[in-house]
This record gives structure tokens, sequence and C-alpha cells, in this order.
């Protein structure tokens, strides 16, 4: 059997990683498994990348413009949205040709627009769409936060400046439904949360919903010593760390401004704690947040080695992630295979994540206090080493390569199987 996986990037971004993961997971269960991206970022042999051409860049450019006029020329939303508007057709590539089934993953930002997803399902070849946020069935949003427009009719979006009954969140949400209308395609959701979303969409509610969780190497990500780790990443070895990671840390979806606030209450009042505790930052902008907490920042940058990751969770104590809206991020996934307990706010798939106060901590979102409740209970009230061990336990039976790869594979078996009845 063959799969192409489709993604826009290679390595850049929680969507790419999962799809990488799965490919690897794949090949290592006997299916010839090779990823299509954009822009190959590697010297992978089963990864191909599109050839770079004027097109590529003025697919992404162009659709960036569009909703930047959309928007009254404003850039506060402009990565928040995708139109589809312009893309590649991949359907004459030979990796394409090829495939016995097309496993689409996140391919926004000018790589596939609608017409290109028109001509791969009327190929006629099954087509498994693994959603990594709400965008295949919301009009544009990746994620809807508080917005339930998605369950009938995308419109008068909040997203945009102008949203009004036949917007564009209207008009690309109208392309989507002919698009989807009469497809197979099973698309496949990493969360309980999100595939209940997808159920309750209108674009959705007449196809097939699964849910099926990121795998990830748990051979790489494993607690190791943590001195050992801390004298490889320059990380102090006195302290007890807390690790931020996100892809774009100041993103607001991944509730930076509690975070602060609980560290600054966390700070008032534990004064014995005073020269104890250090910040640890990865991702994009994470040189901008040196001064805005009361502890020492460690800021490594954006990170795309998954061995200096797994090291970078090693060193750490633990990982505080607020999110406002969040699938099932790889981080909390990486960061208990490494034995390393989390924080996280009690929303979308985080909830099934973590167990509370069993391998981590559950806060109610945009509550800072209780994020705070969480760093006191895992620094003073738990059995720590127990709450390590069940995380790491919790990983490798819930989101190993193997467990992962063999649902996939059930999948593709079934489409194929129904292909040739």
């Amino acid at each position: 059997m063959r799969v192409l996986i489709v993604n826009t990037f290679e390595k850049t971004g929680g969507a790419a990683i999962a799809a990488s993961r799965l490919k690897e997971a794949l090949i290592n269960n006997g299916i010839k498994a090779k990823m299509l991206v954009r822009q190959k970022e590697s010297d992978s042999l089963s990864v191909v990348g599109l050839k770079e051409t004027w097109i590529q860049k003025f697919n992404f450019v162009y659709e960036r413009f569009l909703i930047w006029k959309t928007n009254h020329f404003s850039r506060e939303r402009l990565f928040d949205i995708d139109t589809a508007a312009c893309g590649t057709d991949i359907t004459s590539l030979p990796e394409f040709k090829e495939a016995d089934v097309i496993h689409l993953n996140w391919i926004n930002q000018g790589f596939l627009s609608m017409r290109s997803l028109q001509k791969i399902i009327r190929s006629g070849k099954p087509i498994v769409w693994t959603m990594h946020d709400m965008w295949p069935f919301t009009g544009i949003c990746h994620y809807a936060q508080d917005c339930q427009q998605f369950i009938n009719e995308c419109n008068s979006c909040p997203l945009l400046r102008n949203g009004g009954p036949r917007d564009l969140s209207y008009r690309v949400f109208r392309q989507k439904e002919k698009v989807l209308h009469g497809s197979n395609i099973v698309f496949v959701a990493c969360s309980r949360w999100l595939a209940g979303q997808a159920e309750q969409s209108h674009l959705l509610r007449l196809l097939k919903v699964v849910d099926i969780p990121n795998p990830i190497n748990t051979m790489v990500f494993k607690p190791r010593d943590k001195e050992k780790a801390r004298r490889l990443c320059r990380l102090p070895l006195d302290k007890k760390l807390i690790l931020f990671s996100a892809f774009r840390t100041t993103s607001p979806l991944k509730g930076l401004e509690y975070f602060q606030k609980a560290c600054t209450l966390y700070s008032e009042t534990h004064a014995e704690m005073e020269g104890q505790i250090a910040i640890v930052a990865v991702g994009k902008d994470a040189d901008t947040l040196t001064d805005k907490f009361p502890y020492p920042v460690y800021s490594m940058g954006y990170v795309d080695d998954e061995h200096l990751m797994a090291s970078i969770y090693d060193a750490c104590n633990v990982f505080i992630i607020p999110s406002l809206q969040d699938n099932l991020p790889n981080t909390i996934v990486e960061a208990m295979a490494s034995g390393v307990p989390c924080i996280a706010t009690k929303v979308g798939g985080i909830s099934q994540m973590i167990n509370h106060k069993e391998n981590g901590y559950l806060a109610e979102p945009k509550v800072a206090e209780d994020i705070k409740r969480g760093m006191e209970w895992l620094f003073t009230e738990c059995d720590y080493q127990k709450v390590c061990q069940s995380a790491r336990v919790f990983a490798t039976r819930e989101y190993s390569e193997q467990s992962v790869a063999i649902r996939y594979i059930e999948i593709y078996n079934d489409l194929l199987n129904k292909n040739y009845e």
C-alpha cells in the first residue's frame, strides 16, 4: 500500500511535526509512505517538495493580500484565517498518481486551493483528512473560539473587521460546501473534542469523522538524566525550571498573559522560592519574554530539532500551557512522554490528555489563580516522582507510534476495500 501524506510544511509547526511522525510510524509498520510538502526542509528520501517557482510565492502572498485587504489593511488577523483561494494542482505529480491513498493534513497558506481539493476528490482516490484545527469545517478560521456559526452557516465573522451576512467567511463556507458535497473523505480529528465539534458542523455532519491522536516516538521523548540535559542545554542546575513552549509564544491563543499573571501571583505569595525558579521559553518570539516575568527567562528560540527539544523537556521540572483553545498539542504529549508533568487549561482536547492531579494539573481557562494553584500543587504538595511516572505511562500507552499507525492502516484498508467493491 502506498500512502501520500500531504502537508504545507515538512517540519515547521505542530501539524508538520505530527504528519512527519505519522509518516515514519507508517513506514515502520510496513506501509510505503511519502510526504508531499510545499517546501522541503530536509534531505529525507521519503519527503517530496514542490519545485520552487514564482507561482508558489505568488499563491502565498496573494492570499495574504486578499485577507489584508478584506480586513481594511490590518495585519491583526493575517494568519488567523485562511481562504484556500490559491494553490497548486498536485494530481499530475507522479507521487500522487502512484499513491493508493491520499492523506491530507494542514494544507493552508497557498499550498492547496479549493480547486485543488476538488481535483483531488474527483480523482477517485481514497482520501483521509487529518484535522489539526477547525479550518476544514469552518469558513475561514482555524479556531472558532466562542463563535458557533460553523454549526449552521458561517457569516458575520468576528475575525473580520466588517463581517456581514455574505462576508468572506460565508463565501468560503459555501465553496467548501460545494467541494465536500458527495465526497467520501474520512475525516480524522486528533482529539475527541475536535471530533465532537466536527460532527456538529454543517459541512461534515454527513461525512465520517473519527478521532485518532497524533503519534510520538517514545524512544526519543523519554526521561533522561536531568543534570546532564541541563548542561547540554546550558540551563541552570540549581533551579526549578518551568517550560513554556509554542510555535509562536506570543500567540494570544496560547495564554501567555495568564502564565505571566500566575508567575507574578506565585512570586508574591511564595517569597521563600525567590532565586529558585526560572522560565525556559521555546518558540518564535521567545526572545521578547526575557523581561516579562518575575523570574529569570532563558530563551531557546524556535527549536526544530526533536532531539534538542527532548533534551529541553528532560531539563525542565514542569511544562505550563495555559491555552485558550487547543486541539491535542504535540508539546503536551512530548512533555508527558519525557516524564515531565503539565499544568494546562481545561480546553479542547487537553482535557483528555491530563488526569487532574494524577499525571498533571488541569486549570480553569483564563484563571491565573488556578495556574498558580497548579504550581503550588506540583512544587510542594504532590508526590512529584509518582506524577512524573504516571505521565510517562499514559503517554506511552495512548500515543505510541505503533498504536496510532495501526488505527490509520485500518482506515486505509477499509477505504481501499470499498473502492474495489
